[in-house]
């Protein structure tokens, strides 16, 4: 999930046919919306395969953000390179603090939550909470900005937390409080992320996506390693050899590439079709849960995650359908 991947959504995919040729289908673009999807999903089995070997969710989110930052300089470098080569002009100061306050609450503060929640529930339950972040979107539109809110988006919200009520009390059965904390937290994750989203579409009229982007990571990256330092010894940040490579994963595997993956899905097919392939994700971190972190599923699990994948995948294809597809 990132405001690269949200902006780019206004480009049409690149897919054109010239008159009389044969249509062609863009399998490299389902392909890349695919592996985008999969290794978003990842995010959560990774965060439990490093809490296994007993690091904290402090120290794993400094790690994340440490080995993800310099793909953001590099980038964002280059993004300010090629405005001055182009005679852009620059964005003022008031944007970039207010950027880079948006990320830091979008990139910081949302990830922090969704680790944190992710010591009390588990990997699979935890991203279909995150999933449901497109009606907080709406719903923080409606508040902040005044924009209607469909009847669509009020019936999807019923249904994905039809579902997630399933799950939960089944949850509550056996987690008891901890199940309470971990949705709440991951909840919090969910709604923080709809407001940076919401916020974010507003910068995004004064400063290139790609260097929103960059200038958010690394607000996001100084408030995360600003957390340690406070919170730890910097020595903590040496981790053990099965540690480091998995922060390695999380910060490259689970953030930078699929990123860019998606950003070229989207150069190749549709919004409308992106936004179905992501409804793959929940399904892909269920399945990853099961295989390796050995995550229990029952028929109820499965019922209730259903019941989010296809309300929120439905809400969100036929929101760009409407309004925002390209």
């Amino acid at each position: 999930m990132s405001s690269v991947t949200d902006a780019a959504t206004a480009r049409a995919p690149s897919s054109a046919v010239t008159p009389g040729a044969k249509p062609t289908i863009p399998l490299s673009g389902y392909a890349f919306a695919a592996g985008g999807a999969i290794l978003f999903a990842s995010k959560g089995i990774i965060i439990k395969l490093a809490y296994a070997e007993g690091v904290d969710a402090e120290t794993l989110l400094a790690l994340r953000m440490l080995f993800s930052l310099p793909f953001y300089v590099v980038i964002g470098a280059l993004a300010l390179f090629r405005m001055r080569g182009q005679a852009e002009p620059l964005p003022s100061a008031r944007i970039v603090l207010f950027s880079a306050l948006v990320g830091a609450l979008g990139y910081w503060f949302a990830s922090y939550t969704d680790f944190l929640g992710l010591q009390y529930i588990s990997a699979s339950y935890a991203r279909l909470i995150l999933f449901t972040y497109p009606l907080f979107v709406v719903l923080f539109g409606a508040l902040l900005f005044k924009l209607p809110v469909k009847g669509k988006a009020l019936w999807a919200f019923a249904v994905a937390y039809s579902g997630l009520a399933l799950i939960f009390a089944q949850n509550f059965s056996y987690l008891g409080h901890d199940a309470v904390l971990g949705t709440g937290l991951v909840a919090l994750t969910a709604m923080s992320f709809a407001l940076y989203q919401v916020l974010a579409s507003r910068l995004l009229k004064h400063i290139g996506s790609a260097l929103f982007t960059c200038i958010a990571m690394i607000a996001a990256s100084a408030a995360a390693l600003g957390q340690f330092a406070l919170t730890h010894p910097l020595e903590k940040l040496i981790v053990t050899p099965h540690v480091f490579w998995l922060s390695v994963m999380l910060a490259i595997g689970a953030t930078v590439l699929p990123t860019f993956l998606m950003n070229a899905a989207l150069s190749r097919i549709s919004a409308q079709a992106n936004a179905m392939i992501s409804t793959m994700s929940p399904v892909a971190t269920m399945v990853l849960a099961v295989l390796i972190l050995g995550e229990p599923t029952t028929a109820l699990d499965v019922f209730g995650a259903l019941l989010v994948t296809f309300s929120i995948g439905w809400f969100t294809l036929s929101d760009r359908k409407s309004g925002r597809g390209a």
